[in-house]
């Protein structure tokens, strides 16, 4: 019987964490490599360097505002989970990158980031050249194409990444448990101690 479980986890895990459904476990997250370091301008118009985030726990993802179906719930659903996390706000940065650089200028992005209440203190809505998005793209193991003018066919990969730049666990899609991610990111504060 065992034998058989075992079989139907080694089968099933990996489908359900291609789905975004992350699996209750005792044991620490993985290490899945190295986040890219990277120099993009904000919403602000200052250039923003990944590595000043060491020290903190990143989540990183890829949106679009022009984007009118899932990158809106995406964002509205890491508001919630920074607000979530209490008086652990401060310990945790929120990056989200642009796929759509030829029209999501910093102002485009600073309207975006008000739309959703995200706050610049915790959330930083990052653009640049398009070579530049590709790179860090590709770094974070994720996709995108340019289809037509604000027509972005990309992949929704969200990243925690721990204090010392390594990638922790990556989530697919946007339909994910906030309670687990939740879970995820106190984990990856407190070091892999599951709360």
């Amino acid at each position: 019987m065992n034998s058989w479980r075992t079989l139907i986890t080694a089968i099933a895990l990996p489908t359900l964490i291609s789905l975004g459904v992350m699996v209750a476990s005792a044991e620490p997250l993985p290490r899945i490599g190295p986040a890219p370091d990277f120099s993009l301008l904000d919403q602000n118009g200052d250039v923003f360097t990944f590595r000043k985030l060491r020290g903190k726990v990143a989540i990183v993802t890829f949106i679009y505002t022009s984007c009118s179906d899932s990158c809106p719930l995406l964002t509205a659903k890491l508001v919630q989970i920074h607000k979530m996390l209490g008086n652990e706000t401060s310990r945790v940065h929120f990056v989200e990158i642009t796929v759509d650089p030829l029209h999501d200028s910093p102002k485009v992005l600073k309207r975006y980031a008000e739309l959703y209440s995200a706050s610049s203190e915790n959330f930083s809505f990052l653009t640049g050249n398009f070579d530049q998005i590709d790179d860090v793209v590709q770094g974070f193991g994720a996709y995108f194409e340019l289809k037509s003018r604000r027509n972005v066919d990309h992949i929704f990969l969200t990243s925690i990444v721990d204090q010392s730049g390594t990638i922790r666990v990556q989530y697919l899609g946007w339909q994910f448990d906030p309670e687990e991610f939740l879970g995820d990111i106190r984990s990856v504060i407190n070091g892999d101690e599951r709360t």
